[in-house]
């Protein structure tokens, strides 16, 4: 294998959790160069990687245009764990001869291997990406390297802590979802923000532009904060996570990244489940309301709460949350 190609133009998490499938082809064939599709605007997500010779950003809008510049490239394997049509169309047009990915894919009969897709209880996202390695233990020794991660140096940790005058010790505080339904109140956020302001930490919201309003409104709730939701790019974002002690966030990319960074990690549930399988890989923990009828009421979650009353995230209180992350500081801090 000289040329490889991994397709995930997903969101941010669920490209941090292919980083384990990119590392294993690397593993397995460490004389390939290996090519990444990734969403416009995650291009330096894996900068560092000692895996990734080149990153190619996908803008989704020129499907017969990208499927031929990929053809100029000559690969001779293509893996996705991305299932949209549009993956499997551009991938097909690549002209790549062997091309892996699942069968719960749109147009999955246009790749050349299909790998059933299994959500099933206690199946991880990183070990249903490295499936799609199965159908190729038949021709080559595959090494699976399972763990989830990034690639931030501390000296760019120290610029960013720098450039915005954050100080250590410090939580990351990530109130923010593409989702209505996998977002906790801002108001319980801000009193997990006091616990921590009151026991010496500095706290750090963090976030993207679409998060503002609701990292204004923890702000508002627990007063000095170090508000940096919309503020950093990409590289920021992910120093500020590697830097902190501990990282409190929704079912959201801020839990992925926290994982392949190795920072300790609470992740707040409400409309989706852990069963789903995209809880923490390692030094996390979850929190969540059990019991509830209504739970889960999407894989994705909703714009809003199909019963109105949204009791997966109000009965879910900042006391659960708070205990959570001091057994998981005080795990953490031998």
């Amino acid at each position: 294998m000289k040329r490889i190609l991994v397709f995930q133009t997903a969101y941010l998490g669920d490209l941090v959790l292919a980083t384990p499938l990119v590392r294993s082809l690397k593993a397995s064939f460490p004389g390939a160069e290996i090519f990444l599709v990734v969403r416009k605007g995650y291009e330096r997500l894996l900068d560092n990687s000692p895996c990734v010779f080149r990153v190619l950003p996908f803008d989704k809008r020129s499907v017969v245009r990208f499927g031929r510049f990929l053809a100029g490239f000559g690969f001779e394997l293509a893996v996705s764990p991305h299932r949209s049509h549009r993956t499997s169309m551009v991938l097909w047009l690549s002209r790549t001869p062997r091309r892996i990915g699942f069968d719960t894919a749109g147009f999955s009969f246009l790749y050349t291997d299909r790998v059933p897709y299994k959500m099933e209880k206690g199946v991880h996202e990183v070990d249903r990406n490295l499936s799609l390695l199965k159908p190729l233990e038949e021709d080559f020794p595959i090494v699976y390297l399972e763990e989830p991660k990034l690639w931030v140096p501390d000296s760019e940790v120290r610029a960013v802590l720098e450039k915005f005058c954050v100080k250590r010790p410090y939580i990351a505080i990530a109130p923010g979802s593409v989702w209505e339904t996998k977002a906790w109140l801002p108001e319980y956020f801000a009193r997990v923000a006091l616990h921590f302001l009151k026991a010496g930490f500095t706290v750090v919201l963090v976030g993207s532009k679409r998060d503002v309003s609701r990292c204004n409104t923890v702000e508002a709730g627990a007063g000095s904060v170090v508000n940096l939701c919309g503020l950093t790019d990409l590289r920021e974002f992910l120093s500020l996570i590697k830097g902190a002690s501990l990282v409190v966030s929704n079912d959201s990319s801020p839990v992925h990244i926290a994982t392949a960074l190795g920072v300790p990690v609470v992740e707040i549930y409400g409309s989706t489940v852990p069963a789903f399988g995209f809880f923490p890989y390692k030094n996390g923990v979850w929190v969540e309301v059990n019991g509830l009828y209504c739970r889960p009421c999407g894989v994705h979650g909703r714009r809003k709460c199909p019963e109105g009353h949204l009791r997966c995230m109000v009965e879910l209180k900042p006391e659960a949350v708070i205990r959570s992350a001091e057994e998981l500081l005080n795990k953490h801090s031998f």
